[in-house]
């Protein structure tokens, strides 16, 4: 259950990244326009799967510092693998 909770928290860090002005990866429209809303969708799902494999404290612990160390690694993922502004 943990690995689905970490999965999914992935996934959702992703989506959100996808549906934000800042991403810097060519997506299809529909993926931006709706990253968003399946971001927060994931989110719960994995906050759902956190808790029921560690209880209410530490799963919403372990799910916050999977999702944010997934946030603040996609947009630094991303720069490194396009190029400079000019």
């Amino acid at each position: 259950m943990t690995i689905a909770g970490a999965i999914v928290a992935l996934l959702s860090a992703l989506a959100l990244y996808a549906g934000s002005g800042n991403c810097r990866w060519r997506l299809p429209a529909a993926l931006r326009r709706h990253g968003t809303v399946a971001g927060l969708v994931l989110a719960l799902l994995s906050l759902a799967a956190w808790i029921a494999a560690l209880g209410i404290g530490a799963g919403l612990c372990a799910m916050l510092g999977c999702w944010m160390l997934a946030m603040v690694a996609l947009p630094w993922l991303a720069a490194l693998g396009t190029e400079p502004a000019r």
